[in-house]
Protein backbone atom coordinates (compact mmCIF):
# COMPACT_ATOMS: atom_id res chain seq x y z
CA UNK A 1 0.00 0.00 0.00
CA UNK A 2 1.36 3.47 -0.87
CA UNK A 3 2.02 5.38 2.35
CA UNK A 4 3.01 8.95 3.15
CA UNK A 5 6.47 8.94 1.45
CA UNK A 6 5.21 7.45 -1.83
CA UNK A 7 2.11 9.66 -1.92
CA UNK A 8 4.27 12.70 -1.21
CA UNK A 9 6.54 11.74 -4.12
CA UNK A 10 3.49 11.36 -6.38
CA UNK A 11 2.30 14.78 -5.23
CA UNK A 12 5.65 16.32 -6.23
CA UNK A 13 5.58 14.51 -9.57
CA UNK A 14 2.05 15.69 -10.38
CA UNK A 15 2.83 19.21 -9.25
CA UNK A 16 5.62 19.30 -11.82
CA UNK A 17 3.75 17.62 -14.68
CA UNK A 18 0.13 18.69 -14.13
CA UNK A 19 0.10 22.26 -12.83
CA UNK A 20 -1.15 24.71 -15.44
CA UNK A 21 -2.40 22.01 -17.79
CA UNK A 22 -5.97 21.77 -19.09
CA UNK A 23 -7.94 18.56 -18.60
CA UNK A 24 -9.40 17.36 -21.91
CA UNK A 25 -11.18 14.17 -20.82
CA UNK A 26 -11.91 12.22 -17.65
CA UNK A 27 -12.85 8.62 -18.33
CA UNK A 28 -14.08 6.50 -15.41
CA UNK A 29 -13.74 2.81 -16.30
CA UNK A 30 -14.72 1.20 -13.01
CA UNK A 31 -17.98 2.50 -11.57
CA UNK A 32 -17.04 1.27 -8.11
CA UNK A 33 -14.08 3.64 -7.94
CA UNK A 34 -16.28 6.78 -7.95
CA UNK A 35 -17.47 7.69 -4.47
CA UNK A 36 -19.19 10.96 -5.46
CA UNK A 37 -21.53 11.81 -8.32
CA UNK A 38 -22.20 15.54 -7.95
CA UNK A 39 -20.27 17.21 -9.44
CA UNK A 40 -19.65 14.52 -12.09
CA UNK A 41 -16.13 13.75 -13.36
CA UNK A 42 -17.03 15.48 -16.63
CA UNK A 43 -17.12 18.78 -14.70
CA UNK A 44 -13.31 18.65 -14.68
CA UNK A 45 -13.07 18.74 -18.47
CA UNK A 46 -11.89 22.07 -19.83
CA UNK A 47 -10.61 23.13 -16.41
CA UNK A 48 -7.00 24.10 -15.68
CA UNK A 49 -5.07 22.17 -13.03
CA UNK A 50 -3.56 23.97 -10.07
CA UNK A 51 -1.28 22.68 -7.33
CA UNK A 52 -1.48 19.11 -6.05
CA UNK A 53 -1.76 18.58 -2.30
CA UNK A 54 -1.48 15.60 0.02
CA UNK A 55 -3.67 14.79 3.02
CA UNK A 56 -2.21 11.77 4.76
CA UNK A 57 -2.39 9.06 2.08
CA UNK A 58 -4.88 11.01 -0.07
CA UNK A 59 -3.82 12.84 -3.25
CA UNK A 60 -5.70 16.10 -3.90
CA UNK A 61 -5.54 17.49 -7.44
CA UNK A 62 -6.93 21.01 -7.73
CA UNK A 63 -8.64 21.30 -11.12
CA UNK A 64 -10.47 24.55 -11.74
CA UNK A 65 -12.89 25.11 -8.88
CA UNK A 66 -12.97 21.41 -8.06
CA UNK A 67 -10.74 18.83 -6.39
CA UNK A 68 -10.06 15.38 -7.80
CA UNK A 69 -9.15 13.39 -4.70
CA UNK A 70 -7.95 9.80 -4.71
CA UNK A 71 -6.91 7.20 -2.16
CA UNK A 72 -4.85 4.42 -3.73
CA UNK A 73 -5.70 1.86 -1.02
CA UNK A 74 -3.80 -1.43 -0.96
CA UNK A 75 -3.21 -2.10 -4.66
CA UNK A 76 -3.93 1.16 -6.47
CA UNK A 77 -1.38 3.18 -8.39
CA UNK A 78 -0.99 6.24 -10.58
CA UNK A 79 0.72 5.74 -13.95
CA UNK A 80 1.78 8.73 -16.02
CA UNK A 81 1.59 8.26 -19.78
CA UNK A 82 3.38 10.57 -22.22
CA UNK A 83 0.81 9.66 -24.88
CA UNK A 84 -2.67 8.48 -24.02
CA UNK A 85 -4.38 6.25 -26.63
CA UNK A 86 -6.71 8.09 -28.99
CA UNK A 87 -9.42 5.47 -28.60
CA UNK A 88 -11.30 5.50 -25.27
CA UNK A 89 -10.64 2.32 -23.29
CA UNK A 90 -13.42 -0.23 -22.93
CA UNK A 91 -14.72 -0.84 -19.42
CA UNK A 92 -13.86 -4.33 -18.28
CA UNK A 93 -12.19 -6.45 -15.67
CA UNK A 94 -8.68 -5.10 -16.21
CA UNK A 95 -6.74 -2.94 -13.72
CA UNK A 96 -7.58 0.41 -15.37
CA UNK A 97 -10.05 2.31 -13.18
CA UNK A 98 -9.88 5.93 -14.38
CA UNK A 99 -8.06 7.80 -17.14
CA UNK A 100 -7.31 11.51 -17.32
CA UNK A 101 -6.26 12.95 -20.68
CA UNK A 102 -4.67 16.41 -20.87
CA UNK A 103 -4.78 18.94 -23.68
CA UNK A 104 -1.42 17.77 -25.03
CA UNK A 105 -2.48 14.13 -25.32
CA UNK A 106 -0.57 12.94 -22.29
CA UNK A 107 -2.08 12.25 -18.86
CA UNK A 108 -2.35 9.59 -16.21
CA UNK A 109 -4.20 6.40 -15.38
CA UNK A 110 -5.40 5.21 -11.99
CA UNK A 111 -5.09 1.43 -11.83
CA UNK A 112 -5.80 -1.26 -9.26
CA UNK A 113 -4.46 -4.79 -9.29
CA UNK A 114 -6.22 -7.85 -7.88
CA UNK A 115 -9.82 -8.65 -7.11
CA UNK A 116 -10.03 -6.85 -3.78
CA UNK A 117 -11.02 -3.30 -4.70
CA UNK A 118 -10.37 -0.31 -2.46
CA UNK A 119 -9.24 2.45 -4.84
CA UNK A 120 -11.41 5.52 -4.29
CA UNK A 121 -11.94 8.67 -6.35
CA UNK A 122 -13.89 11.76 -5.28
CA UNK A 123 -14.80 14.92 -7.20
CA UNK A 124 -15.58 17.62 -4.63
CA UNK A 125 -15.54 21.36 -4.16
CA UNK A 126 -13.72 21.10 -0.83
CA UNK A 127 -11.41 18.21 0.18
CA UNK A 128 -12.97 18.25 3.64
CA UNK A 129 -16.09 16.78 2.00
CA UNK A 130 -14.15 13.50 1.71
CA UNK A 131 -14.93 11.57 4.93
CA UNK A 132 -11.47 10.03 5.17
CA UNK A 133 -9.81 13.45 4.98
CA UNK A 134 -12.18 15.01 7.50
CA UNK A 135 -11.20 12.30 10.02
CA UNK A 136 -7.44 12.61 9.60
CA UNK A 137 -5.12 13.29 12.49
CA UNK A 138 -2.09 15.61 12.15
CA UNK A 139 0.54 15.09 9.49
CA UNK A 140 3.73 13.75 11.13
CA UNK A 141 5.95 15.85 8.85
CA UNK A 142 4.13 19.11 9.47
CA UNK A 143 6.26 21.87 11.00
CA UNK A 144 3.97 22.21 14.00
CA UNK A 145 3.99 18.46 14.75
CA UNK A 146 6.52 18.63 17.57
CA UNK A 147 7.38 16.22 20.34
CA UNK A 148 4.75 17.66 22.70
CA UNK A 149 2.02 17.31 20.07
CA UNK A 150 3.02 13.67 19.61
CA UNK A 151 3.00 13.03 23.36
CA UNK A 152 -0.49 14.51 23.58
CA UNK A 153 -1.73 12.00 21.00
CA UNK A 154 -0.36 9.09 23.03
CA UNK A 155 -1.79 10.33 26.31
CA UNK A 156 -4.61 8.07 27.41
CA UNK A 157 -4.04 5.55 24.60
CA UNK A 158 -4.52 1.97 25.81
CA UNK A 159 -3.86 0.20 22.50
CA UNK A 160 -0.73 -1.46 21.19
CA UNK A 161 1.60 1.09 19.67
CA UNK A 162 1.56 -0.56 16.23
CA UNK A 163 -2.20 0.03 16.00
CA UNK A 164 -1.89 3.60 17.25
CA UNK A 165 0.67 4.51 14.58
CA UNK A 166 -1.54 3.04 11.84
CA UNK A 167 -4.72 4.80 13.00
CA UNK A 168 -5.26 7.61 10.47
CA UNK A 169 -7.43 9.55 12.92
CA UNK A 170 -4.43 9.73 15.29
CA UNK A 171 -1.57 10.33 12.83
CA UNK A 172 -2.08 10.72 9.08
CA UNK A 173 -0.11 8.79 6.50
CA UNK A 174 1.59 5.91 8.35
CA UNK A 175 0.60 2.40 7.30
CA UNK A 176 1.69 -1.17 7.90
CA UNK A 177 5.15 -0.96 6.35
CA UNK A 178 6.43 2.29 7.84
CA UNK A 179 5.00 1.53 11.28
CA UNK A 180 7.23 -1.58 11.27
CA UNK A 181 10.20 0.52 10.16
CA UNK A 182 9.56 3.20 12.78
CA UNK A 183 9.26 0.72 15.64
CA UNK A 184 12.42 -1.10 14.57
CA UNK A 185 14.33 2.20 14.45
CA UNK A 186 13.05 3.06 17.94
CA UNK A 187 13.77 -0.50 19.22
CA UNK A 188 10.18 -0.80 20.50
CA UNK A 189 7.95 -3.88 20.36
CA UNK A 190 4.91 -3.50 18.09
CA UNK A 191 2.85 -5.04 20.93
CA UNK A 192 3.97 -2.46 23.53
CA UNK A 193 1.05 -0.60 25.08
CA UNK A 194 1.11 3.11 24.38
CA UNK A 195 -0.12 3.76 27.94
CA UNK A 196 3.19 2.43 29.33
CA UNK A 197 5.41 4.94 27.52
CA UNK A 198 7.49 7.25 29.71
CA UNK A 199 8.96 10.59 28.61
CA UNK A 200 12.17 9.09 27.23
CA UNK A 201 10.41 6.40 25.22
CA UNK A 202 7.97 8.92 23.79
CA UNK A 203 10.86 11.14 22.72
CA UNK A 204 12.64 8.18 21.12
CA UNK A 205 9.56 7.14 19.18
CA UNK A 206 8.84 10.70 18.03
CA UNK A 207 12.38 10.96 16.63
CA UNK A 208 11.97 7.61 14.85
CA UNK A 209 8.69 8.74 13.26
CA UNK A 210 10.20 11.93 11.89
CA UNK A 211 13.55 10.45 10.83
CA UNK A 212 12.11 7.34 9.17
CA UNK A 213 9.53 9.25 7.14
CA UNK A 214 11.89 12.08 6.20
CA UNK A 215 14.49 9.58 5.01
CA UNK A 216 11.91 7.75 2.89
CA UNK A 217 10.64 11.01 1.39
CA UNK A 218 14.22 12.02 0.54
CA UNK A 219 14.90 8.69 -1.19
CA UNK A 220 11.70 9.00 -3.23
CA UNK A 221 12.26 12.66 -4.19
CA UNK A 222 12.59 13.20 -7.92
CA UNK A 223 11.72 9.64 -8.91
CA UNK A 224 9.22 8.97 -11.66
CA UNK A 225 5.94 7.42 -10.57
CA UNK A 226 6.93 4.07 -12.06
CA UNK A 227 10.07 3.86 -9.91
CA UNK A 228 8.52 4.49 -6.51
CA UNK A 229 7.37 0.96 -5.67
CA UNK A 230 10.83 -0.50 -6.19
CA UNK A 231 12.42 2.29 -4.16
CA UNK A 232 10.06 1.69 -1.25
CA UNK A 233 10.77 -2.03 -1.19
CA UNK A 234 14.54 -1.58 -1.39
CA UNK A 235 14.53 0.95 1.44
CA UNK A 236 12.62 -1.18 3.96
CA UNK A 237 14.83 -2.74 6.63
CA UNK A 238 12.41 -5.15 8.34
CA UNK A 239 8.98 -4.98 6.73
CA UNK A 240 8.53 -7.78 4.21
CA UNK A 241 11.88 -9.29 5.17
CA UNK A 242 10.90 -12.15 7.47
CA UNK A 243 13.65 -14.78 7.58
CA UNK A 244 16.39 -12.33 6.61
CA UNK A 245 19.08 -11.07 9.03
CA UNK A 246 18.39 -7.82 10.88
CA UNK A 247 20.63 -5.10 9.38
CA UNK A 248 21.39 -3.84 12.90
CA UNK A 249 22.14 -6.94 14.97
CA UNK A 250 22.02 -9.90 12.58
CA UNK A 251 19.19 -11.74 14.35
CA UNK A 252 16.51 -13.29 12.13
CA UNK A 253 13.61 -10.99 11.35
CA UNK A 254 10.33 -12.58 12.40
CA UNK A 255 6.72 -12.09 11.35
CA UNK A 256 3.31 -12.12 13.01
CA UNK A 257 0.43 -12.89 10.65
CA UNK A 258 -3.10 -11.52 10.80
CA UNK A 259 -6.15 -12.12 8.63
CA UNK A 260 -5.13 -9.70 5.88
CA UNK A 261 -1.68 -8.44 6.82
CA UNK A 262 1.47 -9.18 8.76
CA UNK A 263 4.02 -7.28 10.80
CA UNK A 264 7.78 -7.82 10.91
CA UNK A 265 10.18 -7.13 13.76
CA UNK A 266 13.58 -8.06 15.18
CA UNK A 267 13.43 -9.98 18.50
CA UNK A 268 16.87 -8.81 19.64
CA UNK A 269 16.33 -5.15 18.81
CA UNK A 270 12.70 -4.86 19.87
CA UNK A 271 11.43 -7.58 22.23
CA UNK A 272 14.36 -8.53 24.45
CA UNK A 273 15.09 -11.59 22.30
CA UNK A 274 11.62 -13.11 22.79
CA UNK A 275 9.52 -14.01 19.73
CA UNK A 276 6.02 -12.54 19.71
CA UNK A 277 3.08 -14.94 19.75
CA UNK A 278 1.65 -15.62 16.31
CA UNK A 279 -1.89 -16.68 17.14
CA UNK A 280 -2.72 -17.53 13.53
CA UNK A 281 0.20 -19.98 13.35
CA UNK A 282 -0.69 -21.40 16.77
CA UNK A 283 -4.19 -22.23 15.57
CA UNK A 284 -2.81 -24.02 12.52
CA UNK A 285 -0.54 -26.17 14.64
CA UNK A 286 -3.32 -27.36 16.96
Amino acid sequence: MPELPEVEALREYLDEHLTGRVVARVLPLAVSVLKTYDPPPSALEGQRAGATARHGKFLDLRIGEFHLVTHLARAGWLRWRETQPAQPPRPGKGPLALRVVLDGGDGFDLTEAGTRKGLAVYVVRDPQEVPGIARLGPDPLAEDFDRDAFAALLAGERRRIKGVLRDQSVIAGIGNAYSDEILHAARISPFALASTFDEDRTTLLYAAVRDTLRSAVTRAHGLAAGELKAEKKSGLRVHGRAGEPCPVCGDTIRSVSFADSSLEYCPTCQTGGKPLADRRLSRLLK
